[in-house]
């Protein structure tokens, strides 16, 4: 009776640890998400450029086979895609926790039991064989299969798998932000190129100008209309601009392998059209509305994957604060001669052991893995959030760039032309004394300030087009 109310004691005592061992900590509360805007400046718009494919966005042909190049060859989006690869792995691993693992056991033991010990006291007086003690040196054979299971009970390691599911769908996008990012970084340097050639065709016709004017000041000196300091003044003006020249040819060198680097390639030539430039543009880009971004934009989805992963981290990490229901067990053969190894069914062997655990001792290194959770959930929640605010930004200041860009490329060109006009009227004023040498200077300099600065404009006008259509989620599709 006592003995029965011994394991009765005993068995409350372990029964209420369990229970004590269950209690677990409770998640933070999460923060409201903010609501993103109904639309991008008073305008709601439907259509949507982030939906039309690269090589239909984009019109020049040079710039869409650059851009497919580099999508096969870029470096950025080989370690994007062996990210994904690990991620896969990563799934698989967090699949196979949840079936019994099984491994074949092939072993061999030499015992000896301490002289002074129930089991050796036992076998000095046991026959192993008839006529025969059990040895001192008891040899122990074993050929079989061992199994371990974890039974999932609490959804520890489901939630597990579920994380891994996500951060795989996570790895996925990155590889989408990769394709979006590159496709805008080649667009804009391709037209950087572009403009940087306009730049040295208006560098070269001005330097053929400034040479002619600077024999027409030669003559003028000859006839004693000017004096040196004139002639000096002008072969200045020639020496500046062929200095540009090379700066810009140095520009040029840069940008093209640029260009190479994000193809994957040493140096090479680029092909393109170099008065692709003075065209219109590629594209007039429409935004649609800003919740359109939640599925278009792959920094925010990869940004919602790791939030939906590090929610279930914090999950599996509660879970592990209740019992834990283990299997375990072996078949196969065992014997304490080899030649015995193999009889059947003498020499035949299983063993099956259930048991349930909870941590009690551990449970500070355990609530310190689940605060470490419900941390990393919360900073991914504010990264979610920091990534929509971020990109409703990004194509508001896109929308305003582009219109504003319009009128400066409208008031640039006005001023161009201008000055181009009064560099032919200058020189005819010059040539009969209405003007001077110094203001023929001052509009020859102007003029060439004019024309680098309208290419500089309708270069950023390009960006803004492929940097709108990289704001909205395009080119990954």
């Amino acid at each position: 009776m006592k003995k029965i109310k011994y394991i009765i004691g005993v068995s409350a005592m372990a029964f209420s640890l369990v229970v004590v061992s269950c209690k677990s900590p409770k998640p933070l509360e999460n923060n409201t998400i903010k609501n993103i805007p109904a639309s991008f400046s008073n305008t709601k718009d439907s259509t949507n450029s982030a939906t039309i494919n690269w090589k239909k966005y984009f019109t020049d042909a040079n710039l869409v086979t650059l851009i497919d190049i580099s999508l096969k060859n870029n470096m950025d989006m080989s370690m994007a895609l062996q990210r994904i690869e690990a991620a896969r792995a990563g799934l698989r691993l967090s699949k196979n926790a949840m079936l019994p693992s099984v491994n074949a056991n092939v072993s061999f033991l030499q015992r000896k039991f301490g002289y002074y010990t129930m089991d050796d006291a036992g076998n000095r007086t046991t026959e192993i064989e008839p006529g025969k003690i059990v040895p001192t040196h008891l040899p122990d054979y074993f050929v079989g299969l061992q199994t371990s299971w974890e039974i999932d009970v609490f959804g520890k390691l489901r939630n597990k798998k579920k994380a891994a599911a996500a951060r795989f769908l996570a790895s996925v996008e990155g590889k989408n932000v990769v394709v979006t990012n590159l496709i805008a970084d080649l667009a804009n340097a391709y037209y950087e190129l572009l403009a940087l050639d306009s730049e040295l065709d208006i560098i070269m016709e001005t330097i053929l100008l400034q040479e002619n004017a600077l024999e027409l000041i030669k003559a003028q000196k000859e006839a004693g209309v000017v004096n040196e300091i004139a002639v000096q003044q002008f072969q200045a003006q020639v020496a500046n601009s062929k200095a540009m020249e090379f700066e810009v040819r140095q520009e040029i060198t840069e940008s093209e392998n640029t260009i190479n680097f994000l193809m994957g390639r040493y140096p090479q030539p680029i092909a393109r059209n170099k008065t692709e430039l003075n065209n219109m543009l590629p594209f007039n880009p429409t935004t649609g509305i800003p919740s359109d971004l939640l599925q278009n934009r792959p920094d925010i989805r990869q940004a919602e994957f790791e939030l939906m992963a590090s929610h279930l981290d914090v999950k599996a990490a509660k879970a592990a604060f209740y019992p834990s229901l283990n299997i375990n067990g072996s078949i196969g053969f065992q014997a304490y001669k080899a030649a015995f190894l193999f009889t059947d069914p003498q020499s035949l062997a299983y063993s099956l052991f259930g048991g349930l655990m909870a941590p009690l001792i551990n449970r500070n290194a355990i609530k310190a893995e689940f605060k470490t959770a419900n941390a990393t959930q919360q900073e991914s929640l504010f990264n979610y959030q920091k990534s929509i605010l971020n990109g409703y930004l990004e194509v508001y200041n896109e929308m305003a760039r582009i219109k504003n860009l319009d009128s400066i490329v409208s008031f640039k060109t006005e001023q161009a032309t201008a000055l181009t006009k009064s560099i032919e009227t200058s020189s005819e004023l010059f040539k009969t004394g209405r003007a001077t040498y110094v203001e023929v200077l001052m509009i020859q300099k102007g003029s060439l300030e004019s024309k680098l600065e309208l290419i500089d404009v309708k270069k950023r006008q390009y960006n803004a087009v492929v940097d709108i259509y990289k704001a909205l989620g395009g080119g990954w599709r």
